[in-house]
């Protein structure tokens, strides 16, 4: 039986997006009646198209054999899309054995922001998802392909491709991930070295030896933050192949996983064997699953953003509430750092996502009905992928967990409710990740102390102005003001901070990492202060109370909304590091509850 608050919710999303909805799926229907697109291009336009194509020329001039567009985030620069380098030949190589073929439609920017962790380029990450989106657009727009390939994992990266998937969603889309690297250093050992070197008790060559030893080799992030949710949703919303996203780089494995995928592609175009469109996939159910998905498992923040923006891509309305009201009857099932202490290679071997969603469809807790790249029914998403004598086979996955101490049932998970929580009140709307946080310090109410950027916090921290119990807030920080930075760096201040025996809350119109910490945060907050929120009023000393429990964020001062707004001078933010080329970005962009979209 499907639970009655997800039967309820998803209703409600289907109800709210059914003119959206209908006009997107009208246009996808329209599209996809046009047949393959290479019989519709000029002789001219197909002899640019194939001109370069070597063996695969005769192929593609030959219109019954199926093309992929791939579409790639490739860059050797960051260790998370360092594997792609060698895709796109595997692919050609599988799409041949399979009678079809493949080509590089185009590349999209993947930027990191752990390399952009406060400086002026994590200014250009949140807008950088509208670029990748646009981009891959560009890259499909060519019309020569019948299926997309699609490579990407991080942070902005996946959410853009999405939205770009769903603009050409009369086109079926595999998405391929390349893995997490293996285990290196362990999360909370690199996090207790910054901890110590934001006191001064180690120098910068131990942090620096203790972050190498972290990230250490090519593959996604092993912690749970925003790129590893990414590939947690792609499978449980069926973009993936069952058991894809932690299988680590260079393996067998991983690339007999490469292989499969580009023939599922070309299986479900128009020209093979069963025709699955995107548009298919990414219905209200799939997102429903998605939300449920971050829920259980203390999934990346960052993703009440993204997910806002991929579905309206589709014609979805969702909105935060969707996210309050099922997080309150999905249970925690995983603990993978910040959360825990274990890595998601620890998560995969404990049983993975192939346990996490048997335990959540047997509960009634997922749609089982939806469209996947595999056809119909996510009971095949419980199973996961074995090389046997050589053969990438299917077989089922553990019905129990290999380690209770990262991975549980439902009937014993770690916490009775998801690992993200809604606040709303007089200061407004905001998003905070409980899962990491302890139970003690899941509600703080304290005197602010009020900054306009993050140096100012770390200068006041310096100079010992902290001294009691406290709610940092860090405003004109929203996506008008400055693009919506992560304020990461704040995370060892504010450790610090909480274990002196403070009690500490940090408030923001700006994000946390995707792997925000054990410190309680109010993030994302709605109206911004460029928009003339609340939280454009505050004065040091104003008192606040920050409540993840009961889902509060409250000013406790009387008058404050009789103030004038707080006028920084923000010019700062218009130049450098490109920031001068995304102001139309800026003034375009919509507030973080509706999905922070330029587009």
């Amino acid at each position: 039986m499907l639970n009655d608050t997800l039967a309820r919710v998803t209703d409600r999303i289907i109800a709210r997006s059914h003119g959206p909805r209908d006009a997107y799926m009208q246009r996808m229907r329209a599209a996809a009646q046009d047949g393959p697109a290479r019989a519709h291009l000029s002789c001219s336009g197909q002899a640019h198209a194939y001109a370069a194509a070597g063996p695969d020329q005769a192929s593609l001039a030959h219109e019954s054999a199926g093309n992929i567009g791939i579409v790639t985030a490739y860059n050797d620069m960051l260790s998370a899309h360092q594997p792609f380098e060698t895709y796109p030949e595997a692919i050609r190589a599988a799409a041949r054995a399979a009678g079809g073929t493949a080509q590089v439609a185009g590349g999209v920017p993947a930027m990191c922001d752990g390399v952009t962790q406060g400086t002026p380029s994590m200014e250009l990450s949140l807008f950088s998802r509208d670029v990748i989106a646009l981009s891959a657009a560009v890259a499909l727009s060519h019309n020569t392909f019948d299926a997309a390939v699609i490579l990407g994992v991080c942070d902005k990266i996946v959410p853009g491709l999405v939205i770009a998937a769903q603009s050409f969603g009369h086109l079926p889309a595999v998405f391929m991930p390349a893995g997490p690297m293996i285990s290196g250093l362990g999360n909370d050992e690199k996090a207790e070295v910054r901890r110590k070197f934001a006191t001064g008790e180690v120098d910068r060559a131990a942090l620096m030896a203790a972050e190498m030893a972290a990230y250490h080799g090519p593959g996604t992030c092993t912690f749970y933050g925003t790129a590893n949710t990414n590939q947690m949703l792609m499978e449980i919303m069926g973009l993936h192949l069952p058991g894809a996203s932690f299988v680590n780089p260079g393996t067998e494995l991983r690339a007999a996983l490469t292989a499969e995928g580009t023939r599922r592609a070309l299986a479900n175009s128009h020209l093979g064997n069963h025709y699955i469109p995107t548009c298919d996939i990414l219905d209200a159910r799939a997102f429903a699953n998605g939300i449920v998905g971050l829920h259980a498992t203390g999934g990346s923040t960052n993703l009440l953003i993204h997910l806002v923006a991929m579905a309206r891509a589709g014609g979805i309305i969702l909105d935060w509430q969707d996210f309050s009201d099922l997080a309150t009857v999905t249970p925690l099932l995983a603990r993978v750092y910040p959360n825990g202490l274990a890595d998601v290679n620890h998560f995969h071997a404990a049983g993975g996502l192939g346990f996490m969603i048997g335990e959540l469809l047997g509960a009634g807790l997922l749609h089982p009905d939806v469209t996947t790249i595999l056809g119909k029914g996510l009971a095949q998403y419980t199973r996961e992928p074995k090389l046997i004598d050589g053969t990438l086979q299917w077989v089922d996955g553990p019905t129990e967990t290999l380690n209770d101490k990262i991975l549980r049932p439902v009937t014993r998970a770690f916490q009775p409710t998801g690992g993200l929580s809604r606040l709303t009140g007089s200061l407004g709307t905001a998003v905070s990740k409980v899962s990491a946080v302890a139970p003690e310090h899941q509600v703080v109410e304290a005197p602010a102390r009020v900054f306009e950027d993050q140096e100012a916090v770390k200068a006041a921290f310096q100079a010992g102005e902290f001294t009691g119990d406290v709610v940092v807030v860090v405003r004109f920080q929203g996506p008008k003001s400055n693009g919506m930075p992560e304020l990461h760096s704040l995370t060892p201040i504010l450790s610090v901070l909480q274990q002196r025996g403070h009690r500490v809350a940090l408030v923001t119109d700006g994000r946390m990492s995707g792997a925000s910490g054990k410190v309680l945060s109010a993030i994302h907050v709605c109206p911004e202060a460029l928009d003339e929120g609340p939280i454009a009023r505050l004065r040091d000393g104003d008192r606040l109370r920050v409540d993840a429990r009961n889902g509060a964020l409250d000013i406790l001062e009387d008058g404050v909304a009789e103030r004038p707004c707080a006028r920084p001078d923000l010019s700062g933010n218009e130049a450098g590091m490109g920031r001068e080329l995304f102001a139309n970005f800026r003034r375009a962009v919509t507030a973080a509850d509706q999905g922070a979209s330029s587009l």
